[in-house]
C-alpha cells in the first residue's frame, strides 16, 4: 500500500493536501510577522506599553507554548491519528490568536501568545507526519520544502496588513493592532473548512490494524486519479508489519536514544541551529530597524515584504535540488552559505555602512538560502524516524531544538537591542552564523540520503522487526 501511494502521479488530490495542510505554515508566518511588526507599536503607552525586553519575552512565550503543544499533540498524533489531531490543533490556534486581540497587559498578552504557539507547535507534528505519508516519495523533498516555505506567504500577508492596520490615518493605533489578530482567526476558519476532505494516513491505519479503511482510502484516491499504475517508480518491495494499538514508551526511548542516536543528534543540531538563526533575527526585526535605522513603527511592514519574498522563493526555486542533487549535499551547502553570509552582513552592519534599505536587501539574500535550509531541518526529522513515532519525533526535536536554540534568542536579542550597542548585536549575529556553519558540518558528517526513497526504506517501521 505505501508503494501504491508513492507511485501515484501528481493530481488535484495532492494539491488539496498541500493547500489544506500546508496552510499551517502560512498561519505561523502570519502570527510571527504580526508579533514582530507589532513589537514597536506595543511599546507605546496607548497600547500595552511594553519594554523592548518584554517584547522579546512575549516572543519567547509564543515559542515556549509551541514547544509544549508540539510534545503534547505530537504524542496524541501517533496514538490517536493524524486527522483527529490536526483538527484539535487548529482549534487551539484559533482560540489563542482571537484572545490575543483582547489582551490588556503584558501577562495576558504573553499567556494568549503561549496558547497560540501551542496550537501551532501541535500543528507541526500532526501536519508534517501526514504530509510525508501522503505525498509520493519522488517529490517529497521539494513539496515539503515548498510547504515549509509557505510560512513566508503568511509573513507577507501579515506585513501587508500592518501597513494598513498600523497606519493611524486609517485605523486608530489602539485598535489597529487588535484587528491584526483577527486575520489569523479568519484564515484558521478557512483551513478547518478545507481539512474536512483530507483522509487519515493509510500508513497509520495499517499500523493500527485498520487495513480495510486504509484500502478504501487508497482505492478511492486511485479511482480519482485513474492512472495509479504509472511507470517510473520501481521500489516495490513489501514490508511486513505486526499491527498494534500503541507504541510503548520504552520502545520509543530505545528507538530515539539508542537505535537511531546518530539520527537523533542530527535532528537536534539541524533544528536548534536554524531555530536560533531565525528567531534571533526575525522576532527582533522591527526593533533593529527602529533603533538603529530610525524606521517609523508603521513603516516596518514595508521592509518585511521583500524579506518575506526572499524566504518564499528560496524553497520554491531550490526545492527540486533536494530531490535531484540530494538531501545531504544541499542541506550542507545551504546551512554553510547562510552562516557565512550572515557573518559578512554582521560585519558590514558593525562597520556602519548599511542603511535600512541595504540591510533589508542583505537579509533578503541571506534568507533566500536560509529558508531552504530551515525547511530541510523539518523535512529531515520527519523522514528519518519510524512511522510509529514519526509525529512524536518531530515534536521532540522541534521542542528540544526550539528550547536550545530558539526560546532564548528573542529574549537575548531583545535585551541586546535595548542596550543600543551595535558591537553586542554584531557578536550575536556571529554566534548565529557559527551555529549554522556547525549544522552544515554535522550534516556533511552523518546526513541521511533520503531522496526519492520510500519512508519505509529510509526508516523501517518498529512493527516490522523480526518479520
Amino acid at each position: 500500500m505505501p508503494t501504491r501511494l508513492d507511485r501515484m502521479p501528481w493530481s488535484r488530490w495532492h494539491w488539496l493536501i498541500v493547500v489544506s495542510l500546508g496552510a499551517t505554515w502560512i498561519l505561523d508566518g502570519l502570527e510571527v510577522t504580526l508579533a514582530g511588526a507589532l513589537g514597536g507599536i506595543l511599546t507605546r503607552p496607548e497600547t500595552l506599553g511594553l519594554t523592548p525586553a518584554r517584547v522579546g519575552a512575549t516572543a519567547t512565550c509564543y515559542l515556549a507554548g509551541a514547544v509544549l503543544g508540539a510534545l503534547l499533540f505530537g504524542y496524541g498524533t501517533d496514538r490517536f491519528g493524524r486527522k483527529k489531531l490536526f483538527f484539535i490543533t487548529v482549534a487551539v490556534y484559533l482560540i489563542g490568536t482571537a484572545l490575543s486581540a483582547f489582551s490588556w497587559n503584558f501577562w495576558s498578552y504573553a499567556f494568549f501568545r503561549a496558547v497560540t504557539g501551542a496550537g501551532i507547535g501541535g500543528e507541526y507534528a500532526a501536519i508534517n507526519s501526514a504530509i510525508d505519508e501522503l505525498i509520493p516519495a519522488r517529490v517529497r523533498g521539494r513539496v515539503d520544502l515548498i510547504i515549509n516555505g509557505s510560512y513566508w506567504i503568511g509573513a507577507a500577508i501579515g506585513a501587508a496588513a500592518t501597513l494598513l492596520l498600523l497606519d493611524p490615518r486609517h485605523v486608530p493605533i489602539w485598535l489597529g493592532w487588535r484587528c491584526a489578530f483577527g486575520i489569523g482567526a479568519t484564515l484558521g476558519l478557512i483551513v478547518i473548512f478545507f481539512r474536512r476532505w483530507i483522509p487519515e494516513s493509510p500508513r497509520w491505519l495499517m499500523i493500527h490494524g485498520r487495513n480495510s479503511e486504509a484500502e478504501q482510502i487508497v482505492t478511492e484516491v486511485e479511482e480519482k486519479i485513474r492512472r495509479a499504475n504509472t511507470a517510473g517508480y520501481s521500489e516495490a518491495l513489501p514490508t511486513r508489519i505486526r499491527t498494534r494499538t500503541h507504541t510503548l514508551w520504552q520502545e520509543i526511548w530505545d528507538a530515539i536514544v539508542h537505535e537511531h542516536r546518530r539520527r537523533s543528534f542530527l535532528g537536534f543540531v539541524l533544528m536548534s541551529t536554524q531555530a536560533f538563526f531565525y528567531n534571533a533575527i526575525f522576532f527582533t526585526y522591527a526593533l533593529v530597524l527602529m533603533r538603529f535605522y530610525g524606521v517609523a513603527e508603521q513603516n516596518v511592514g514595508g521592509y518585511l515584504l521583500p524579506f518575506a519574498l526572499g524566504n518564499v522563493l528560496g524553497p520554491l526555486l531550490l526545492g527540486h535540488l533536494f530531490d535531484t542533487i540530494g538531501r545531504k549535499q544541499m542541506i550542507t551547502v545551504t546551512y554553510g552559505l547562510a552562516g557565512i553570509l550572515l557573518a559578512l552582513t554582521g560585519w558590514l552592519f558593525h562597520a556602519g555602512v548599511l542603511t535600512a534599505q541595504t540591510q533589508t536587501i542583505a537579509w533578503t539574500i541571506i534568507f533566500f538560502i536560509a529558508s531552504a535550509a530551515a525547511s530541510s531541518a523539518y523535512l529531515t526529522v520527519s523522514e528519518i524516524f519510524p512511522l510509529e513515532i514519526r509525529a512524536l519525533a518531530i515534536a521532540i526535536f522541534y521542542a528540544i531544538g526550539t528550547l536550545a536554540g530558539g526560546v532564548g534568542a528573542p529574549l537575548l536579542f531583545g535585551w541586546i537591542i535595548g542596550t543600543g550597542s551595535s558591537t553586542a548585536l554584531f557578536v550575536g549575529y556571529l554566534l548565529a552564523a557559527a551555529l549554522m556553519i556547525f549544522g552544515a558540518i554535522v550534516e556533511a558528517w552523518i546526513g541521511v540520503p533520503a531522496e526519492r526513497r520510500s519512508l519505509e526504506h529510509v526508516a523501517p517501521p518498529l512493527s516490522s522487526k523480526g518479520l
